[in-house]
């Protein structure tokens, strides 16, 4: 295999033991923090008929599995002053991913970065302030980066996040 071809090296780091299974009380506990991060443990534990205690012990339990990831807000871009959206698909040269993905990480407004197959590499969502600062991000912070062969910006109209069923 030549050179150029052959796959990157894993990424260093401890390797994460496998999560555990979920169970319907799991789910239910998951559901509930993804509609509300800020409930309680006593509401989260009187919903799910589980002891408070058995209730912090399960989303202990499920932050260190790394089931759970943190805890946010769901922002309203718009209102908070990015009112222009855009997935922005990029084509890069072939095993740089891990050198982009550190590049994309850093963009202002980036906000989901994804590694995706078919016929383009890499499918990124940002938010901005303007169209200008769109098109300052696209043809000068993109473009700009060595390993992005192309890109593609799809402007978004209009975008709802999805709720989790209750």
């Amino acid at each position: 295999m030549a050179p150029e071809q052959m796959a990157e090296p894993p990424e260093p780091g401890p390797v994460a033991p496998p999560a555990r299974p979920l169970d319907a009380i799991d789910r239910d506990i998951l559901r509930m923090l993804q509609a509300d991060g800020r409930a309680s443990i006593r509401s989260v534990a009187e919903r799910v008929h589980v002891s408070r205690a058995n209730a912090y012990a399960r989303i202990n339990r499920l932050v260190e599995d790394g089931v759970i990831r943190g805890f946010g807000a769901r922002v309203d871009h718009e209102r908070a002053g990015h009112g222009t959206s855009a997935y922005i698909t990029l084509t890069i040269v072939q095993n740089s991913w891990r050198t982009v993905r550190e590049q994309l990480r850093v963009l202002p407004g980036a906000s989901h970065i994804a590694l995706v197959g078919g016929d383009f590499d890499v499918l990124l969502l940002v938010h901005t302030p303007d169209n200008r600062a769109l098109r300052e991000l696209v043809l000068t912070r993109l473009q700009a980066i060595p390993e992005v062969l192309s890109s593609r910006t799809l402007l978004v109209f209009e975008e709802e996040d999805l709720e989790p069923e209750s």
